[in-house]
């Protein structure tokens, strides 16, 4: 698992941290239930305070892509099928919706989707 962070940039360090993860995890690079490196590990690692890689796993397990199990790690949670699954169904859903109220008929909203593809 590669991670760098930009100590001068404008993107707290935390959420670089964060955001790096979460796209290795949308990537499919790290994979449901692969075991991240320690708080202090991966602080020492980037040259960060521990509370910073620690803000970092929090977010990313209020966000239920990873979850830790106390002394045993951190382990990643989501797949990538299942993070594409859902964010595909619910922009689906808000499609459908808004079709549906703007009177669409199936066919007219599938020729917008066949476009927009």
């Amino acid at each position: 698992m590669e991670i760098s962070v930009d100590p001068v940039g404008l993107t707290p360090p935390y959420e670089q941290v964060r955001s790096q993860i979460e796209a290795l995890i949308r990537a499919g690079e790290l994979a449901r239930g692969t075991r991240l490196p320690t708080v202090r590990q991966l602080s020492l690692d980037l040259g960060l305070a521990v509370n910073t890689v620690a803000r970092a796993y929090k977010e990313l397990e209020a966000d239920h892509l990873v979850e830790t199990r106390g002394r045993n790690g951190t382990f990643v949670l989501a797949s990538r099928s299942q993070i594409n699954d859902a964010t595909t169904h619910a922009a689906a859903v808000a499609f459908a919706r808004a079709a549906h109220k703007a009177g669409l008929s199936l066919a007219e909203a599938t020729q917008i989707l066949t476009h927009a593809w």
